[in-house]
């Protein structure tokens, strides 16, 4: 991972905590993350959520859409409209699926924010914060 940006990550963590000694304990901890390379498949990650939202259409829409189903067959479930013939076990493994998809949904939206806000430290730190915010801000 570029030092660039686990500096401009760095440089959020003391905008975000205040304690001098929590903000070095965070950053010390990025550090360690970065040198096990746990940080790695994240950034690369982040890519392709910025290409997907940079796309537009469905492509930049896609995981609202399966969660707003996930949410429709769930409440079609609670309202007793339910496909004939399936047995709990499915509906358990199903409900699995959408419990795994709103952790990852959650978690990818999070990851989103967080990519944002940092490639615009990045950005700032390189131009001297003369830079417009980055689209999704």
């Amino acid at each position: 991972m570029s030092t660039a940006v686990v500096g401009a990550i760095a440089s959020i963590v003391d905008k975000i905590i205040p304690d001098p000694a929590a903000a070095a304990e965070a950053k010390l901890k990025l550090l360690e993350l970065e040198q096990r390379g746990i940080l790695t498949p994240l950034l690369e990650a982040s890519k392709i959520i910025v290409a997907e939202a940079q796309a537009g259409g469905i492509a930049a829409k896609w995981r609202p859409i399966v969660m707003l189903t996930f949410t429709a067959l769930i409440v079609a479930r609670w309202l007793g409209f339910s496909a004939p013939g399936i047995s709990q076990d499915e509906i358990m493994k199903l409900w699995n699926i959408v419990e795994f998809g709103l952790g990852g949904y959650v978690v990818g939206r999070s990851g989103e924010k967080m990519v944002s806000v940092a490639a615009q430290a990045y950005v700032n730190a390189k131009t001297g914060g003369t830079q417009m915010p980055l689209q999704g801000d």
